[in-house]
C-alpha cells in the first residue's frame, strides 16, 4: 500500500485509537479453555496449563492497520529475496559454522519475523527459526468475541482459519524438498526436556493436529534420540522428520549428537535446521540486511532495498569499535550473536560498566533502538500501558498467522500482569 507523505491512513488512525482507548475484554476464556482441552484430547489439560502460566494470554487484542500488515509482509518478502541471492548466501555462510553450509532442501518450518511499530511504521528487529507460540495463537484467535462494530469487522479475519491446513502442507513440503516425493510417516517434535518448557502445551497441540491429518506424531527429548543402522529412532520407532524446537542451533551439545549425525548424513529431514538458521536467524545477518550499500553490491533490486529500510541499522561490536559504540549506546540495543529468547539482551541506556566490558570483547551486535508499540489495558479498573511487538509466523515467505505479545520491561516475557500473547485484529 502506497503511503502519501503528510496523509494519515484512516486505518492507522483507527488502530492507534483502539489500542489506546479500547479496554474491552475480547477473550472468551471459557471458549478458549474448552478449545485447549479439546485440542489436547485430555480433560483438565487447560486447568493444569494455566495454573503455572497465568500470564500466557492477554485478555485484549492488538489492533493493526491493514497498511502496517502489508508493510510487514513486504519486508518479509524482501528478506527472503535477499536470502535467495548468491552474494547474500556467500556473505552469511562465511560467518556460519560448518554444519550450516550444506543445503538439504527444507526452507524452515514456522519462521518468526518480529516487529516493533512506531510512528515511522514497522521495524523488523529479529528473525527466528524456532518461533514459539503459533499453535497457541491459532487457538487464541478463534476464542475472541466482538465488543464493538470495529472489532466485529476485524474478527472476520481472525476467524478465517487456514492455519491447520497450511501447517500440514508445510511439513509435507519440507519432506518433499529433501526427499522429492511422498509424505513423512512419523514426525517427532523435539526439544530439551520438552515437558519442562514453558510452551510445552503447543507441542501437544502440534502433535494432535498432525494426528488428525493421518500423520503419526510424537513429542520427544533430543537426548533420547538414537541413530543406528541409517535411521533415527525415538522409543524404538523410526523418525522421518523432526520438527526442531531446540535452541542449540548448531547441534553442538553432546546430548544432540545423534540428531546431529543423522542430519549430516541426510538420514532425517530436520526443520528448521542449521542451514535455515544461518540464512535467516543469525543476528549478524542484520548487519547486511540493514546496509543499503551492501545490499546494492549483492544485486538486490531497488524496490527490495527500499523495503529493508524497515530493518534498524545494525553493526557488529568489536574491540576496535567498542569505544564509539559506548558513546552512542543510549540509542542502541545490544544482542549476543549466539543468544535466543531475549537472553543477555541489553538496552544501551541500562548497560552497566561490568556488562559493557563483556560486550566490548565482541560477540554482540548493536541495533539502533526501535521503540515498541503500546497497548493500553486495564488492571483492576485502572488504565495501564503495555509494550507490544508483533510476530508474523511464515513459511517460505508466506504469512501463516500474525500475533502480538504484550509485556513490561526491556524485552518480551510472560510475567507481566495483563500481558502475554494477544491476537492481532486487522483494521
Amino acid at each position: 500500500m502506497l503511503k502519501i507523505p503528510g496523509v494519515v491512513d484512516l486505518s492507522t488512525s483507527l488502530s492507534t485509537r483502539l489500542n489506546r482507548k479500547c479496554f474491552c475484554i475480547t477473550l472468551d476464556r471459557t471458549a478458549l479453555w474448552a478449545a485447549l482441552d479439546r485440542e489436547a484430547g485430555e480433560p483438565g489439560f487447560c486447568e493444569t496449563l494455566m495454573a503455572s502460566r497465568p500470564h500466557l494470554f492477554s485478555n485484549v487484542p492488538v489492533f493493526l492497520a491493514a497498511s502496517a500488515l502489508d508493510e510487514m509482509q513486504a519486508i518479509v518478502v524482501a528478506v527472503e529475496a535477499a536470502a535467495g541471492l548468491e552474494g547474500y548466501r556467500d556473505a552469511v555462510l562465511s560467518w556460519a559454522p560448518e554444519i550450516a553450509q550444506r543445503d538439504f532442501g527444507p526452507v524452515g518450518a514456522l519462521m518468526g519475523y518480529d516487529f516493533h511499530l512506531d510512528d515511522e511504521g514497522p521495524k523488523l528487529i529479529e528473525v527466528n527459526t524456532n518461533a514459539g507460540g503459533a499453535f497457541l495463537n491459532a487457538l487464541l484467535a478463534r476464542a475472541q468475541k466482538a465488543c464493538c462494530s470495529e472489532v466485529d469487522r476485524a474478527l472476520i479475519g481472525a476467524r478465517d482459519d487456514h492455519f491447520e491446513t497450511s501447517v500440514v502442507a508445510m511439513f509435507e513440503n519440507e519432506w518433499r524438498s529433501q526427499r522429492g516425493a511422498g509424505s513423512p510417516r512419523r514426525i517427532a517434535i523435539v526439544d530439551d526436556r520438552p515437558e519442562e518448557q514453558y510452551l510445552y502445551p503447543e507441542f501437544v497441540f502440534a502433535r494432535q493436529l498432525l494426528l488428525r491429518h493421518g500423520i503419526e506424531a510424537t513429542i520427544g527429548d533430543a537426548s533420547e534420540l538414537k541413530y543406528d543402522g541409517g535411521g533415527l529412532r525415538l522409543d524404538g520407532q523410526e523418525i522421518d522428520l523432526v520438527y526442531n524446537r531446540l535452541v542449540d542451533f548448531t547441534l553442538d551439545r553432546p546430548e544432540h549428537a545423534a540428531l546431529r549425525t543423522a542430519y549430516q548424513d541426510g538420514a532425517v529431514v530436520l526443520t528448521p535446521n542449521p542451514h535455515n538458521h544461518a540464512l535467516f536467524a543469525s543476528k549478524r545477518n542484520l548487519t547486511l540486511l540493514s546496509d543499503p550499500d551492501a545490499l546494492e553490491a549483492i544485486g538486490l533490486p531497488p524496490e527490495m532495498r527500499s523495503r529493508l529500510a524497515g530493518v534498524p541499522r545494525t553493526t557488529l561490536v568489536t574491540p576496535d569499535n567498542s569505544d564509539a559504540a559506548w558513546q552512542s549506546r543510549k540509542d542502541m540495543f545490544f544482542k549476543p550473536l549466539s543468544g535466543h529468547g531475549s537472553k543477555a539482551v541489553y538496552r544501551g541506556d541500562k548497560v552497566t560498566k561490568g556488562v559493557w566490558a563483556e560486550i566490548a570483547r565482541g560477540g554482540y551486535v548493536a541495533q539502533s533502538f526501535a521503540a515498541p508499540g503500546q497497548r493500553m489495558i486495564e488492571i483492576d479498573g485502572t488504565p495501564a500501558p503495555r509494550k507490544m511487538d508483533v510476530r508474523l509466523y511464515t513459511y517460505d515467505g508466506q504469512m501463516l498467522l500474525a500475533a502480538a505479545r504484550l509485556y513490561q520491561g526491556q524485552t518480551t516475557n510472560f510475567r507481566t500482569p495483563g500481558g502475554g500473547f494477544a491476537p492481532v485484529l486487522v483494521i
